[in-house]
């Protein structure tokens, strides 16, 4: 293996870029969705929540990965840490949320 290609934790950067993309799609595919069924127009405040929102579900998905399949990959340790890491990840979803529409203004 290229050490290059590595994490300090000597976990390839190949490997987690596929958790980042799944992390990133599910809340970018629903705020797409809801941006194009909607009647107005794109807005330039809607960049903010497009960027942050997805950047959120990355890194939880990205911790979803490495707890589930990395640090604890059996028994009751794998079941509390997809637990918990599932839990994360929605924290992470809703901290990105929080942030952006609080960065656009429209946070009320």
């Amino acid at each position: 293996m290229n050490p290059r290609n590595q994490t300090p934790f000597g976990i390839e950067l190949k490997a987690l870029a596929l958790p980042a993309l799944l992390g990133a799609f599910a809340p970018l595919a629903l705020l797409l969705f809801i941006i194009l069924t909607k009647e107005d127009v794109f807005e330039s405040w809607m960049l903010a929540p497009l960027t942050l929102i997805p950047l959120g579900g990355a890194f939880g998905g990205v911790i979803f990965y490495l707890m589930g399949f990395v640090w604890f990959p059996y028994g009751k340790q794998k079941l509390i840490a997809i637990i918990f890491s599932t839990i994360f990840y929605f924290v992470a979803l809703w901290m990105a949320a929080v942030l952006a529409f609080s960065l656009s203004g429209r946070f009320d």
